[in-house]
């Protein structure tokens, strides 16, 4: 069975605050597609709904409303990884922590398995 990745708090932190300034609630959907430098990209989206076969993680506590989406597709390459957001001197972004990456390219967008 495969298992989705964890999404940390300061992520859901980051969504709520995304999230504070939109109409309507959107959530992060992380993605798997082929292509990038190295063989395989991370789609990182704001989306309004979740698609009916999507694995749908939602923060705990005042994060409940905040979620994450995972297409099946994109999960065996997502198992154990961890979804984070982090601020760096070079910007702030969602960053994707894969422990199935043999290799990535120097944005973090990009690897192979």
């Amino acid at each position: 069975m495969l298992l989705p990745p964890k999404v940390t708090p300061r992520a859901f932190e980051r969504l709520a605050a995304i999230n504070a300034k939109e109409p309507a609630p959107k959530a992060l959907r992380v993605a798997v597609e082929g292509g990038g430098c190295s063989g395989f990209q991370y789609d990182l989206k704001l989306e309004a709904a979740p698609a009916a076969d999507d694995i749908v993680i939602a923060g705990e506590g005042e994060m409940a409303a905040q979620k994450v989406l995972i297409d099946p597709v994109s999960l065996p390459f997502l198992q154990d990884a961890v979804i984070d957001y982090t601020q760096e001197l070079i910007g702030a972004r969602f960053v994707v922590q894969n422990p199935n990456a043999t290799s990535s390219c120097g944005c973090g967008i990009s690897f192979s398995m």
